[in-house]
């Protein structure tokens, strides 16, 4: 993808097409530091991730000590109830893999929560970003804090702080040229 992107801005900045058109770009890394309320989504997710964390491993530790004990009692047990027991421990670790990938795997509660809680704070930036492109005729804006590697870029292209302003998050004492 991000080959596809890089060809892309080079076809449109040597083509004829890109002549007379406004280019800029922002940091949304920056601007997302600078919305209180992903600061608040953000640390909701952590929370949420260390309990689950530590849920999981309070349960691996208890399939630990379930191998302990078996090793332990494993002299006086018959060849049947050892192979039980060791089915037991192996069906729990399974439980707790799907529990796992359950809750950090792929559309996994981990990752709707994340959906839940960053996509509107994303629409917000992504309607501050198209009233900035109309008000600033921009053609094309990009992010320098995704895939897209910028190697120089001049600050005066840079309209991350319109977004801010846009998103009432700006400095006051910034002027904007």
């Amino acid at each position: 993808m991000k080959k596809y992107s890089f060809i892309l801005l080079i076809l449109l900045l040597c083509s004829n097409f890109s002549f007379g058109q406004k280019f800029g770009y922002i940091d949304t890394d920056y601007i997302l530091a600078k919305m209180p309320e992903y600061n608040q989504a953000q640390a909701e997710l952590d929370d949420l991730s260390l309990d689950w964390q530590e849920e999981i491993r309070e349960m691996y530790k208890e399939i630990e000590g379930m191998y302990s004990t078996l090793q332990a009692e494993e002299v006086l047990l018959t060849k049947e109830m050892k192979n039980e027991r060791t089915e037991e421990i192996k069906s729990k670790e399974e439980e707790v893999k799907q529990y796992q990938k359950k809750i950090f795997g792929f559309e996994g509660l981990f990752f709707l929560k994340k959906k839940e809680l960053i996509k509107p704070i994303q629409d917000k930036i992504f309607d501050a970003v198209e009233k900035v492109c109309k008000n600033q005729r921009l053609a094309i804006l990009f992010d320098k804090a995704d895939a897209l590697v910028l190697i120089y870029t001049d600050p005066r292209h840079d309209y991350t702080d319109y977004v801010l302003d846009e998103l009432g998050l700006g400095d006051p004492n910034d002027v904007i040229k």
